[in-house]
């Protein structure tokens, strides 16, 4: 049976409930996504734009889904606990794929309110409260005719997360989203989030994902971004699970004239993951850095995929992205840069780079650019090596042992993309991380309950 079927049978058993548990905004383009997932199916290694992850293959095995939303068991204000120094933020979770929605005796006292205006929390509730809002941006980027991985979060996704910032508002301290996965069976979840900045408006988001049972997890993600008028974005992502977890996200981006825009996507541990990131450049003057990260062991497996459209003039795009994998790890990268007809005076720059450490060790990197204006600046570079030989035997004759020579060597390498991050505290937080990643030591935080599994590079 195709893995599609028995979410077929199920989306049709089980419409009625799945509506009742979710909102009317979100419940309205449900039907039409479950018919484009009908036809779509998951997607598979023979078409080009899946072609390093087989992705129905993940949706094989036979998964749980919770969508009579029964409340999980947990206080993730318990069990999570950051201990990074300096970095004070507005704390907020998802436990599996429903926002949880803190009572007044498990949230801390001392959580700062956002400013007047913004509001941040769960998307079905915040879908009933302001439906014209939530209506005005849901599943306008996510188009599910052309993705069966964003028709079926489409189809079957109840909850999620609404980030609004209203125009001109600067929120000073950072929003920090943790997503936590738990469960005593195998799991499936579907996340959303759909974030919004108005024009002027500033804000920074930290995702982080975990998971807190060795159980086989897999979530969809989709998340919509949209950011007006000189308004200026960071958005993290820190992904830190284990071999048991596959992630498949879809990021979809939009930027008006003059807005800029930072998108950290970082791997320490997990099991399969597959991202897909999407900007649309749509105003004179927008700015983008893509900014990405991955560090693989065993048999993990790390794929990126991005595409930035220039659709006007006068736009810029700058890519880094970085690998170091070991053992019998597997890395992916594929970089496509649009640049329409009329939109002269582009600047584009995308650079992969990448370590293999072990003969077993595997990258596949496919850089492109696709321009139709002649008035432009753009370039592409990609590169697959080992660790430089001719350095290793320079700091061992200064009495440095090969293994920590190695250490050296990667840590400068991946160095270069946590430096563009632009939370001091949070940049520190990752140089520390990743060294502890590198020799194979536990990351997880003083006092947290959640297991963060590392490897052994």
């Amino acid at each position: 049976m195709r893995p599609e079927q028995q979410y077929i049978d199920l989306f049709t058993q089980a419409e009625a409930m799945i509506c009742r548990h979710s909102a009317e905004v979100l419940n309205a383009p449900r039907v039409a996504a479950f018919a484009d997932f009908e036809r779509l199916g998951f997607p598979t290694d023979k078409q080009e734009e899946y072609r390093y992850t087989d992705v129905s293959a993940c949706f094989a095995p036979d998964y749980g889904l919770n969508l009579n939303r029964l409340r999980i068991p947990v206080n993730p204000y318990e069990v999570f606990k950051c201990d990074v120094p300096n970095m004070s933020t507005s704390l907020y979770f998802v436990v599996n794929d429903a926002f949880y929605t803190a009572d007044s005796a498990s949230k801390p006292a001392t959580t700062p309110p956002l400013p007047e205006g913004v509001l941040f929390g769960s998307l079905k509730e915040m879908a009933g409260r302001y439906p014209e809002l939530v209506r005005k941006y849901y599943g306008k980027l996510a188009d599910t005719s052309k993705d069966g991985v964003t028709a079926f979060n489409t189809a079957f996704v109840q909850d999620g997360v609404l980030c609004y910032i209203p125009r001109n508002v600067v929120v000073e301290r950072p929003i920090q989203l943790v997503n936590i996965l738990r469960s005593d069976v195998d799991e499936l979840v579907n996340r959303r989030l759909l974030v919004i900045l108005e024009e002027g408006a500033q804000a920074r988001l930290l995702i982080c994902d975990h998971a807190m049972d060795n159980v086989n997890f897999l979530a969809t993600q989709v998340v919509e971004v949209f950011v007006g008028e000189r308004a200026v974005l960071d958005l993290y992502e820190l992904e830190q699970t284990h071999g048991s977890t596959v992630r498949i996200s879809n990021l979809y981006v939009r930027q008006e004239a003059g807005s800029n825009v930072l998108l950290g996507g970082m791997t320490l541990t997990g099991g399969t993951t597959r991202n897909q990131t999407s900007v649309l450049l749509a105003g004179e003057g927008a700015e983008v850095k893509l900014c990405g990260m991955a560090v693989a062991d065993k048999n993990q497996h790390v794929d990126n995929r991005t595409q930035i459209d220039h659709a006007v003039p006068r736009c810029t795009s700058s890519e880094l992205y970085k690998y170091v994998l070991d053992d019998q790890s597997v890395g992916a990268f594929a970089g496509l840069v649009q640049v329409r007809p009329g939109a002269q005076q582009t600047q584009a720059q995308q650079t992969n780079r990448n370590l293999c450490a072990t003969r077993e060790a595997r990258m596949y990197t496919q850089p492109q650019l696709e321009i139709y204006a002649d008035d432009v600046k753009c370039s592409h570079g990609a590169t697959v090596g080992q660790l430089d030989e001719a350095a290793l035997f320079y700091m061992r004759q200064r009495g440095i042992p090969l293994h920590e020579a190695r250490l050296l060597l990667m840590f400068a390498f991946v160095g270069e993309v946590i430096d563009h991050i632009r939370m001091d505290a949070l940049r520190d937080r990752l140089h520390l991380l990743v060294e502890k990643r590198f020799r194979g030591e536990l990351s997880k935080c003083q006092g947290c309950s959640i297991c963060k599994p590392s490897g052994h590079l």
